[in-house]
């Protein structure tokens, strides 16, 4: 298989995706309104409520909804062959992921720019509110120790990366003051923006920088992640235009530049997919393509972090409502993009089969490292740029995404602390919320050790919890749709499908968790499982009585019965 005909027909679906379908869901299911006034406006406050053009605000959205995953799942779940991957990565962009992220931003920005979580306190229930705020902080705490364990990782095996990862802050810094002290034009700030990044790589590539045994009585990778978190604490206490928001639309536009350098060099090299269509000699070991693929490829395909972000943070700086197609379902394109980039980096950037097969001798090999390798040797056969420098953008890329999405998470999760403050009744400030957030993640990314391992231990329950939190964030989206009196078959159908799939993949790893004698995963495995099925209960008792029940189609309020008047009470 040509690596190209791939690249044409994944890009041609999930454009179609954006140009026809995305449309339809703006104008017939959630009838998006330009009048409507966004909480960017109704709350403005300078720090989390700024209406943001939408050119920059995708940036941040794409940059914190992507990170590694959409690369680390694709680059593992090829080992069952391409195409699954590549199905499930382009027909889940184009029904599944761009429907959920539009989706989560519309039911955000139509209750005053509130989480998720918040959200299923009104309408699934005071119970589902609480056990989904749960399963969101697992997630939340697995985002935030993991990727500092991975950025870390990736800055110690590719020492070019180091100074344009941490340069691109200070880019970013002067990029938020050029567009909201300066108001300088945007296209220009861009075009400076994107060369001072890449020179940056330039520089980056030239002088490595490689860590002695010893920092500040501290190992390389224990510096690197205290450094991390660190930056991630300050970057979520500033106001957001600052360095969030400039950094995220910086490297985003520098991050589809780096896709379009490896997607140009798909179409200059053509390089063969030398990896099998079907895998029918996975090495022993691998678990079962039912239900992994679709919990393995989780962001790339649908997400339930997406949700976090579109909620947590998109909808407070959404200028018009009517952006959120762009944002949310587009946001979820480039995502896509990203993973399709991946299934070819991993499939088509080595020679033969056997190099192939020596890269993936077993299940969870391949990853970040396979999609720098083998895409790297695409770019370099198909632009001529240097294998050095090829492995730099690539590595760069990764560890941006990363990095961007690590930031994010930690203003998500103070989020969450905060409002499990407001629901015992106790006000939490940002600076105490933050230090508990970064007390959890630096407490689990060292708890087996100073290299940051803890930070990886409970990954493999990533996967499956996202799925989970995709699914109850769809539950969530067809209650409001069933209150507006609007069909909800385009929200149900991957409803179901996710949350099958999750709950199967949760069922599998606990025989998986208990034969291996990992007890705790196991017992996260059951919190999981249980909270996850109670708010699956508690959603169908909502949606049910959103079927039956008279609600104001305007605002989703009860109306009681036979007074014409509002039930404004909420939930609780």
């Amino acid at each position: 298989m040509n690596s190209l005909v791939l690249a044409v027909i994944g890009i041609a679906m999930m454009l179609a995706g954006y140009f026809v379908y995305s449309k339809y869901l703006a104008r017939r299911v959630y009838k998006l309104e330009a009048q409507f006034h966004t909480p960017a406006h109704e709350l403005t406050d300078g720090v989390d409520y700024v209406p943001t053009n939408k050119f920059v605000l995708w940036g941040h959205h794409f940059t914190s909804v992507a990170g590694a995953a959409p690369i680390v799942g694709p680059a593992v779940a090829v080992i069952w062959g391409w195409l699954p991957a590549f199905l499930w990565v382009t027909l889940g962009t184009v029904f599944f992921a761009g429907m959920h992220d539009m989706g989560a931003l519309w039911a955000s920005v139509r209750n005053r720019g509130q989480s998720m979580g918040m959200l299923s306190g009104r309408y699934i229930g005071a119970r589902g509110r609480n056990l989904f705020l749960v399963v969101i902080f697992l997630l939340l705490l697995m985002v935030v120790a993991a990727f500092a364990t991975v950025i870390t990782n990736l800055l110690i095996a590719t020492p070019t990366s180091v100074i344009p990862v941490w340069g691109a802050i200070a880019v970013a810094a002067v990029i938020g003051q050029m567009i909201y002290r300066w108001k300088m034009n945007l296209l220009l700030t861009t075009v400076i923006g994107v060369v001072a990044l890449y020179s940056l790589i330039l520089v980056g590539d030239r002088f490595p920088v490689v860590l002695p045994d010893s920092v500040l009585g501290m190992t390389p990778a224990t510096f690197w992640i205290v450094a991390l978190f660190l930056y991630a604490g300050v970057a979520s206490l500033l106001p957001v235009w600052v360095l969030l928001q400039p950094r995220d639309y910086i490297n985003g536009v520098q991050l589809f530049i780096g896709l379009g350098i490896l997607y140009l060099s798909v179409l200059l090299a053509s390089p063969t997919v030398v990896a099998p269509a079907i895998n029918h000699a996975v090495p022993e070991g691998t678990p079962s393509i039912v239900p992994l693929l679709f919990v393995t490829i989780a962001c790339g395909a649908i997400s339930g972090f997406h949700g976090m972000v579109s909620s947590g943070t998109s909808a407070k700086q959404l200028d018009k409502e009517t952006d959120g197609r762009f944002v949310g379902y587009f946001g979820a394109v480039g995502e896509g993009l990203l993973a399709l980039g991946a299934i070819i980096a991993a499939t088509a950037g080595y020679q033969t089969l056997a190099d192939w097969e020596a890269v993936y001798s077993a299940f969870n090999e391949g990853g970040v490292s396979a999609f720098v390798e083998g895409g790297g040797a695409i770019v370099n056969a198909g632009l001529g740029i240097p294998a050095s420098l090829s492995a730099t953008i690539l590595a760069t890329m990764a560890v941006l995404f990363a990095a961007t999405t690590m930031d994010t998470a930690v203003r998500l999760q103070r989020f969450v602390v905060q409002e499990a403050g407001e629901i015992l009744g106790i006000r939490i400030r940002n600076v105490v919320a933050t230090v508990v957030v970064l007390v959890c993640g630096v407490a689990l990314t060292f708890s087996a050790g100073a290299d940051g391992s803890g930070g990886l231990l409970i990954w493999p329950l990533f996967g499956t919890t996202n799925q989970l939190l995709a699914s109850l964030t769809l539950a969530i989206i067809a209650v409001i749709l069933l209150r507006k009196k609007r069909n909800p078959i385009l929200v149900l159908i991957p409803l179901v499908f996710v949350l099958v799939m999750s709950i199967y993949a949760l069922i599998v790893q606990i025989g998986t968790f208990y034969a291996d004698g990992n007890w705790l995963l196991l017992a996260l495995d059951l919190v999981i499982l249980v909270a996850s099925l109670w708010v699956a209960l508690e959603s169908g008792i909502a949606m049910q009585a959103a079927r039956k029940g008279a609600f104001d189609p305007e605002t989703d309020d009860p109306v009681l019965a036979g007074s014409g008047r509002r039930d404004t009470t909420g939930s609780d």
